[in-house]
């Protein structure tokens, strides 16, 4: 899936949440995190902070993959 918004990301998030029968308190609670937090980015907020976001993405087993467009230069 080509993510290319905070909203797109956010949408990915609730579908899997919800595609393993999770609740947001449920999530939320295995991470450490605030319901609201959660909750805002299901949503897209822009703002949320990088190290709650990755440990969302552990416990929901999301991995991510980068790579660069064809034909940019590689680090």
């Amino acid at each position: 899936m080509k993510i290319s918004t905070s909203q797109d990301l956010g949408n990915y998030i609730r579908a899997i949440r919800k595609s393993q029968s999770l609740t947001i308190d449920d999530v939320a609670s295995a991470c450490g995190v605030g319901n609201r937090f959660l909750s805002e980015l299901e949503r897209g907020k822009a703002t949320c902070q990088i190290g709650k976001f990755l440990t969302i993405l552990a416990v929901l087993g999301i991995e991510i993959d980068l790579h660069t467009k064809a034909g940019e230069n590689k680090v």
